[in-house]
Formats: C-alpha cells, sequence, structure tokens
C-alpha cells in the first residue's frame, strides 16, 4: 500500500509538453521519479524547457508535431530507438481559436480538430504497442487525454472548435478505453478549468478579469501546477488501475456551480 502513488522507473511521453499544463504535468511526474520525454514544435522552447526540468529528473526533448500522421510516426520512432516500452502517454498537446460565429473560418476548425482529436486518437494508435509492452493486469499502462470543462459546458465565449474538440475527446476517451482494455492499457481524461497558461494568458495576466473569472470558481482560486501534475500522477500511478473510460473534471468546483 505504500508505494500506491509511484511513478518511479516509468517513463513517459508528454506531447505539447513544452510549456503550460505539460510542462506542469511533466515536471511532476520527473519530480517523482518517472523518465519523461517531452513533444512539441516549438525548438528553442522545448529545449530550454527541457533543460529547465531536466533539474528534477531526466527529460528528453524529441521535436515533433502531431498534427498530422507523420509527425506522430516520427515521435514514435524516436521513442522507440531509446524505449522498448513506455508506461505513460499524455495527449496534451492542443490548439485554439477564438472567432465570432458568422466569421469562424474553416482553416481553425480543421487546424483545431487536428491539433485536439485528431492528434489523440493516431498517437494513442501509434503508441499501442509500446505501451503493450509496459502495462500488465495489476499495473496497466496509461492513456492520459486533456479535455476541458468547456467539453462538458458552453465555454461562453465563441470558441466552436475547441468546445466540440474537447467534447470529442472525452467521448473518445471511453471509447478508447474500452477496447484496450483488454491490452492492459488505461484510458482516462483530465478537464481543466482555470489555469496559467498560453491560452488563458489574457485573462490570468489582467487583473480585473482574472477576479471576475475566480468568482465563478467555488474554491475561489485558478489551478495550480500541483493540482494538474498531481493528477497526473495519480492516473499514472498503481492507486487508479481501476480506473479507466473516466474523465476528471479539474476545475476548482467550477462546472458544479448553479
Amino acid at each position: 500500500m505504500e508505494n500506491l502513488f509511484s511513478v518511479s522507473g516509468k517513463v513517459a511521453v508528454v506531447t505539447g509538453g513544452s510549456s503550460g499544463l505539460g510542462a506542469m504535468m511533466a515536471k511532476g511526474l520527473l519530480a517523482n521519479g518517472a523518465k519523461v520525454y517531452i513533444a512539441a514544435r516549438k525548438l528553442e522552447r522545448l529545449h530550454a524547457t527541457a533543460e529547465t526540468l531536466s533539474e528534477y529528473g531526466e527529460c528528453i526533448a524529441i521535436p515533433a508535431d502531431v498534427s498530422y500522421a507523420e509527425g506522430i510516426e516520427s515521435l514514435r520512432d524516436a521513442i522507440s530507438e531509446r524505449e522498448g516500452s513506455i508506461d505513460i502517454l499524455v495527449n496534451n498537446a492542443g490548439a485554439n481559436w477564438v472567432a465570432p460565429i458568422g466569421g469562424f473560418p474553416e482553416k481553425a476548425w480543421d487546424k483545431v480538430m487536428a491539433t485536439n482529436v485528431k492528434s489523440v486518437f493516431f498517437a494513442t494508435q501509434s503508441f499501442i504497442p509500446l505501451l503493450k509492452a509496459a502495462g500488465s493486469a495489476e499495473d496497466p499502462a496509461r492513456v492520459i487525454n486533456i479535455a476541458s470543462i468547456h467539453g462538458i459546458r458552453n465555454p461562453g465565449m465563441p470558441a466552436y472548435a475547441y468546445s466540440a474538440s474537447k467534447s470529442g475527446i472525452i467521448h473518445l476517451t471511453t471509447h478508447l478505453s474500452a477496447e484496450l482494455a483488454s491490452s492492459h492499457i488505461n484510458v482516462n481524461a483530465i478537464a481543466p478549468g482555470l489555469f496559467p497558461s498560453e491560452m488563458t494568458k489574457q485573462i490570468v495576466q489582467n487583473e480585473g478579469i482574472l477576479a471576475q473569472a475566480i468568482q465563478q470558481i467555488p474554491r475561489r482560486r485558478i489551478g495550480e501546477p500541483e493540482d494538474i501534475a498531481g493528477t497526473a500522477i495519480f492516473l499514472s500511478s498503481r492507486a487508479s488501475a481501476w480506473i479507466t473510460g473516466e474523465t476528471i473534471a479539474l476545475d476548482g468546483g467550477m462546472i458544479s456551480k448553479a
């Protein structure tokens, strides 16, 4: 029982790991003994983040654009050259686009869907052999998909593709979980509320808007790195071995508020 929440010695891959929630989860996994590969498109930021996170453990940067199949295959091949198995795949890479309904462009819809939904399915598909090699009946391999509370309720802003994509991730999580359970791979999702990130900087860097946002959160604060990291660690550890197909709303009670 004493090692229920341990991820020591596990190997994780975190897409979109160079900033925001991805970097927070990577740091938490590293600090608790996991080896972590982070993947992202922007090379300078990716390598800078890997260098910073290496203070906490073995963090390896792999440049990759997971919004298309070739990028995913390149990432998988790079990992396969180094590892015979992986214990944890965190599908975190994401994109957003905000525009009025009358002017919402098709290219934006396609970009958001490719990054937020297509990449989750094809990254999971691509890493199945490595995940199967790590999983067991007692402690399955884990896939953690990053959704959003905006996939559960109306976000109140014209982010149509984003909310649709995150809703799709929640349903895809349940579908994949049933398909992969027999291969000893658990698939769950986290639906974060307001956290500091590149996507939310216009909120968190404006004191007035931030104060209004916090009033909508029963816990009266925004998410902190420990919140997302702790949830990812739980979903990666033996403690959650019998949980699959679930989405955890990580929002300080926001979607529960009447």
